[in-house]
């Protein structure tokens, strides 16, 4: 669950910010625009993310404030699933990542699967809508939904890309170390779940 003050910090960005989107008033302006630091120096803080870093953040967001969307794309091999080594973080993960103008989430996953792991495939399925505050990642500045949907491979062969340095087919129970702010161990025991039971109905958050 989401610590208190990582849920007001985001409350208050979010308030600023929409604030800002509509306010006219010098004033309120300068009220909303105080809201936004107040919410940067508290994240600044609390996180290892930098002021910096969280001010150009906040900086590209603009209008009225919404959840962001990352979706990940879930491919079973002979019964183990496919993850990509992050560049990053040298964690692994589901390939996948924010969702992009002009997709849809079908699109998206398939579009992220092929830079990140080389294969093509096709989209299935929706398996969960996960509202990424309930499932233990690392705190960080966005509100996030997670969109998992699996995929079967139509072609294309292992491959590494700009943002990941492996490709990889695990099973269940030999995990590499995971890419926590993409993805959780349960998470992926999750996925396994859906492998194992193909009618089970989608989670959402």
């Amino acid at each position: 669950m989401e610590e208190n003050w990582l849920r007001w910090a985001k409350q208050i960005q979010a308030i600023g910010q929409t604030g800002l989107e509509y306010a006219r008033d010098v004033y309120d302006i300068e009220r909303y625009q105080a809201l936004r630091e107040l919410s940067v120096e508290i994240l600044a803080n609390y996180t290892t993310t930098s002021r910096e870093k969280i001010e150009l953040a906040f900086a590209a967001d603009k209008g009225y404030t919404t959840p962001k969307v990352d979706i990940r794309g879930v491919v079973f091999r002979e019964g183990r699933i496919l993850m990509v080594r992050e560049k990053s973080d040298g964690g692994w993960s589901l390939p996948g990542g924010w969702a992009d103008i002009g997709l849809s989430p079908k699109e998206v996953a398939v579009k992220e699967i092929r830079e990140e792991s080389g294969f093509e495939t096709r989209a299935v399925r929706l398996l969960a809508v996960m509202d990424k505050k309930f499932h233990g990642h690392p705190p960080e500045p966005y509100h996030i939904y997670k969109l998992f949907i699996l995929c079967e491979i139509t072609g294309g062969a292992a491959a590494g890309s700009v943002e990941t340095s492996e490709t990889g087919f695990f099973a269940e129970e030999e995990l590499p170390p995971l890419s926590l702010q993409r993805n959780t161990e349960r998470q992926i025991r999750t996925m396994f779940d859906f492998w194992r039971n193909p009618g089970l109905p989608v989670i959402l958050d």
